[in-house]
Formats: structure tokens, C-alpha cells, sequence
């Protein structure tokens, strides 16, 4: 089954490394939606049939964690998978978002990493 990957990322850069990761994986990647800020996720999410978000957290208009809240709050959107992407250091901070059952990532990750983070979210015991 392929699955489909929104990325909520305001550096663009970090965009098409995240979708080239993506697309070079051994993961069953179907489409893959782009979105500079969270409230463009949340517009994405509506629209799109997505089964894995990577999400930043730091973004201007609507930051990473507010997308995430929002999706956790919408029985539409609460049961899909999100692995954060960030340069967050903050251990208290990134413990919470493990504790919400969130995968994360710091940047400047390894793919293998990225992998293993998609892989423990997209794939169900």
C-alpha cells in the first residue's frame, strides 16, 4: 500500500530533502504534499488523502506544534501519523511529543534515521 506524506516545512531547502529522502527510501511512498506553514497543512489535510505527516516545528503564520494540536483535536485528522522534523534541543519538549506518540527527528537527521522514524509510524503491529 503506498501512503501518502504531507510535509509542513518553511525552508524550502529542507522541502526537497525531505522529499528526496522520501522518494529514495524503500518506503511505499505515494504522493507526497507540500506546505510552508501549519496553516497551509491544515488546508492540505482537508483536501488530500494523507496518511503520514513530517512536520517542523518552527514555521511563521501557524508553528508546527498549533497544526498538530488542531489535527489531535479533528476526529478526521487524529488518527494520522506524525513524525516531527525540527532543531529543537529542548528534552522536556521533545519528550512531550514522544509522549503524544509523535515521532521525532532532529535535524540534520541521517535517512536511515528518517526511515526507521516513518517505518515504526506508517507500518501497524
Amino acid at each position: 500500500m503506498k501512503h501518502n506524506v504531507l510535509i509542513v516545512e518553511d525552508d524550502p531547502t529542507m522541502r526537497v530533502i525531505l522529499k528526496r529522502t522520501l522518494t529514495e527510501s524503500n518506503l511505499d511512498i505515494g504522493e507526497i504534499y507540500e506546505a510552508e506553514n501549519g496553516k497551509i497543512g491544515l488546508e492540505m489535510l482537508r483536501q488530500y488523502d494523507v496518511d503520514l505527516m513530517l512536520v517542523d516545528i518552527y514555521m511563521p503564520v501557524m508553528d508546527g506544534m498549533e497544526m498538530l494540536d488542531y489535527a489531535s483535536d479533528n476526529p478526521k485528522f487524529r488518527d494520522i501519523p506524525a513524525v516531527v522534523v525540527s532543531t529543537e534541543n529542548d528534552e522536556k519538549r521533545i519528550d512531550a511529543i514522544l509522549r503524544r506518540g509523535m515521532g521525532f527527528v532532529h535535524k540534520e537527521f541521517t535517512t536511515t534515521l528518517l526511515e526507521d522514524q516513518i517505518r515504526k509510524k506508517i507500518i501497524k503491529d
